[in-house]
Formats: structure tokens, C-alpha cells, sequence
């Protein structure tokens, strides 16, 4: 079985324009995306309107950019509790091709009829048959990720650039998360008006897989002020949720999506039910909490009277969970297990706030080169988490940054996601860089220049405008 989402744009609207870094004027574009890092397959097909009507057809485009197609499926994993690569990569084996060849059909149309013209495609034969615009280029995840997944995505990308004679643009996945609040700027705001945020901001990449705070500084200059020295965020919740979760919930989740199950078996109310003020002392008071269980953890990596030092770390505050919960002289209820799930969660999310305000507090003294910002863009499937953007509000605002705008796309922009790989494809290419034919998957690749190049210290890539 596998599980079949189909995207909804209801949120995140169309149409699009990104002023190049080159000032030379560019028409629109429209681009096929593919995504296959880990166990999700998606396609999607973006279009990128001309900031002026230059539409040959009666409909002017209200927005900077449009979705036309935007559909994943995701690997059935649940027997093995957590994603295993070779159900991963068959999934992508037997569903790619099936969306490819669905999202070939929804390429916007062109006027007239494909007969003799060019520039244009035709996605079914017969008579009169509609003409369709050809593909600017194609984008599509070349890493960081699991090899063999990367490699059949970017197999099949290498297949449709080589077939409709247009560019390969093989994105970082990374710088993808980070862009994608620009993406939700491009679907909602108006043709002409520029794509927001600005650079430079501030991005927390959180998922399973990753747990980065980043400064972009320009579309391939995104420098790491803090990353794990351990787990993941996400990987810490899906974990905690194993040990919490009742195992019965677990298993009628439907899903591996297990951190997200913990949120909904913690907080059954939503967002009603969250009750946090942040503490205004670095080191909190983890002393007995009235009416709940014997003690509240503290957040990881945490020294009365130290510097704390820029990295998260989680496996500590796990393994503090676990043992708890497992000792033989512990009769835990049902009620201890969700003030101790949210209590968990609480110390590894004011974890996360505490070194975006260490980063902030030294930006706003002028420490270092860098300019302060204004904007603190949060990414990657853990960003669907409303705990994690109620603790990140009031921490700010407690420390003193209730100016600091919070940016969390949409939840189904949240997660791996094709939409996104067409934005970071849009935003290269029209800084004129393409990836050669022969370039191949990175299963790591760092986003920061200082580290082995970042985004364009790996071989493959090629600039139009040099």
C-alpha cells in the first residue's frame, strides 16, 4: 500500500516573479520538478509569470507564480516502524514514472494548436491536438539524501532534459527548505511585487534528518550558525513518541510520521491546550510542577553559570526520556505519559530558541560581519509542529525580539515537497546556472561555501552568464 497525497493550492495560491541578479529582463518560465531524497516520490509543475502582461492569451495571471501539478506518494513503511531504503527506493521505481506521466498532462496551455509550431509540446496524439508550453528546463533534488533515491530521481530528470532538449537543474534539497517561504511569496503575492523574505534572513531547518540554523545571505551563501553534533529534532521525536505513545495509537496512526502522532497524543486540543509562557531565566526552574509528574526535564546541552555553545544536541534528553519511562518502579498512567510527552517536547524545542537568540543577540551587538534580521524562517517537517511555533513566539518575545517575524509555510510545504525543488530550480536558473548530464546524487552536500564549497563546490554545475 502506498499512501497518495494530492496537494492542495487552496493555500498557497498562485503566481510569481524573481528579479535576477543579473538586471536583465526575463519572460516566464515554467519548469517540472522532481523530489525522490528519501521515501516520498513528487512531482510538480511550477510556472513563473513575467512580471509584465505579455500573455498572448485573454487571461492575465493575477499572481507571481502558479502550481499547476502537485502530487507525492509516500513509501508504505509502517511495518518497519521508520523508513527503510529499499521499500523507499521501490516506491519510487514503481510510482515516478506514473506522476511524470500525470503531470506531463497539466503543463499549461499554449494558444493554438501544436501543428507546425515552436516552442510548444504536445502531450497526446490526435487531430487539432492542444498545444501545451514546452518545458524551460527541469529541476529536480540531487542531495543531500539516500543515494539510491536521489539517483532514480535524477536519473529520470537526466532522461527528460536529454528528450525535450532543455536544461538539468539539480538542486540542493537544503537551500530548497530554505527558499520555500520565497515560493509561498511568489503563489500569493501579485505579479510585479517583489518576493519575499528578503535577503539576508535567518532560517531553522528542522526535520528528521536535519537541525540547522542558517543565515542566507544570497541565493548560494547560506552560512550554518548551529547544527546537531548528534540526532536530528525530528529524529529525537519520533523516538520520544515510541517510548510515549501508547503502542495501540502507534499502530493505528496509519503512518510513520511518529513525531507528529506525539504532538496529537500530547496535545488533544490543539493549540488550546498549549498553556507555555517561556522562562525568562536562562536556566529554568525544573523543579517539581504542580498537579504534574515529579519534575520537568531541562533543556539539553544547559549549564548553570556557562557559555553555552552553538549546537543542539538530543540524544541526552532522549535517553533521559527513556530511562524514565522504563524504570520498574514507575507506575506511569496515561495522564503521566502526555505531561511527560509535552514536558519533552518543551525542553527540546526551548533547545532550538535558546541558540536562535544566542544568534540574534549577537547579531544585534554587531558580533562578527554579519547584518542583523528581521525574519526567522522555519523549515522542514517539523515546522508543521503548532507546540514549536507557540514556544519560538513566546521565547522571542520574552527575550526581547517580538519584532522578529516567524515565517512557517504552509504544513503541506512543510515536508519534502516538489514545489519547492521548482522554486530553488527557478531561482538557480534564472541566475543562469544549469547542471551538466553527467552530474551524479551527493548523498551529503552542505549549503554553507565554507564547507567543501557549499552549494557550488560540487562538480556538474555550469553559468549561461559567465
Amino acid at each position: 500500500m502506498h499512501v497518495v497525497a494530492r496537494i492542495s493550492n487552496s493555500s498557497i495560491r498562485a503566481g510569481a516573479t524573481l528579479a535576477l541578479h543579473r538586471q536583465v529582463h526575463v519572460r516566464g518560465l515554467v519548469t517540472l520538478a522532481i523530489e525522490t531524497s528519501c521515501d516520498d516520490t513528487c512531482v510538480a509543475i511550477l510556472e513563473k509569470h513575467d512580471a509584465e502582461s505579455t500573455a498572448s492569451s485573454s487571461v492575465v495571471p493575477e499572481h507571481q507564480a502558479a502550481l499547476h501539478f502537485h502530487e507525492k506518494v509516500t513509501a508504505d513503511n509502517i511495518r518497519f516502524r521508520g523508513i527503510h531504503p529499499e521499500i523507499a527506493h521501490d516506491s519510487h521505481q514503481a510510482n515516478l514514472a506514473l506522476l511524470v506521466a500525470a503531470a506531463l498532462k497539466r503543463i499549461p496551455l499554449s494558444s493554438g494548436h501544436v501543428d507546425g509550431a515552436a516552442g510548444k509540446i504536445a502531450v497526446q496524439a490526435g487531430a487539432r491536438r492542444p498545444a501545451r508550453k514546452k518545458l524551460d528546463f527541469i529541476s529536480v533534488t540531487r542531495g543531500p539524501g539516500m543515494w539510491g533515491c536521489l539517483t532514480t530521481g535524477l536519473d529520470t530528470a537526466k532522461g527528460l532534459a536529454a528528450a525535450f532538449q532543455v536544461p538539468l537543474v539539480a538542486v540542493n534539497h537544503m537551500q530548497a527548505h530554505a527558499l520555500t517561504p520565497r515560493l509561498v511569496s511568489a503563489l500569493r503575492g501579485k505579479r510585479g511585487e517583489s518576493t519575499v523574505p528578503g535577503f539576508p534572513f535567518m532560517s531553522l531547518l528542522v526535520s528528521g534528518g536535519h537541525t540547522m540554523l542558517v543565515y542566507s545571505k544570497s541565493l548560494n551563501d547560506h552560512e550554518i550558525l548551529a547544527s546537531t553534533v548528534d540526532i536530528a529534532i525530528g529524529d529525537f521525536l519520533d523516538k520520544a513518541a515510541r517510548d510515549v505513545v501508547p503502542r495501540a495509537e502507534l499502530d493505528e496512526g496509519g503512518d510513520i510520521m511518529f513525531g507528529r502522532l506525539l504532538e496529537n497524543f500530547v496535545f488533544p486540543d490543539g493549540v488550546s491546550g498549549h498553556n507555555y509562557v517561556a522562562p525568562a531565566a536562562r536556566v529554568p526552574d525544573v523543579s517539581r510542577l504542580e498537579g504534574r509528574w515529579e519534575r520537568a526535564f531541562a533543556p539539553p546541552m544547559l549549564r548553570e553559570g556557562r557559555r553555552a555553545s552553538m549546537k543542539f544536541s538530543f540524544t541526552g534528553l532522549g535517553t533521559a526520556l527513556k530511562n524514565h519511562l522504563q524504570s520498574p518502579a514507575k507506575d506511569i498512567s496515561l495522564r503521566d505519559r502526555i505531561d511527560i510527552g509535552q514536558d519533552a517536547m518543551r525542553a527540546a524545542f526551548e533547545h532550538l530558541a535558546s541558540r536562535v537568540i544566542m544568534a540574534l543577540e549577537s547579531l544585534s551587538a554587531g558580533v562578527g560581519p554579519l547584518a542583523p534580521v528581521s525574519t526567522l524562517v522555519v523549515s522542514g517537517g517539523v515546522a508543521s509542529n503548532k507546540f514549536l511555533r507557540t514556544v519560538l513566539r513566546s521565547c522571542l518575545d520574552v527575550k526581547g525580539y517580538p519584532h522578529i517575524q516567524l515565517v512557517f509555510p504552509p504544513q503541506d510545504l512543510c515536508t519534502d515537497n516538489a514545489a519547492m525543488i521548482a522554486w530553488a530550480g527557478l531561482e538557480m536558473f534564472e541566475a543562469g546556472w544549469e547542471s551538466e548530464l553527467s552530474c551524479k546524487a551527493k548523498r551529503k552536500w552542505p549549503i554553507d561555501p565554507s564547507v567543501d564549497g557549499g552549494i557550488l563546490g560540487v562538480p556538474g554545475w555550469k553559468n549561461r552568464f559567465i
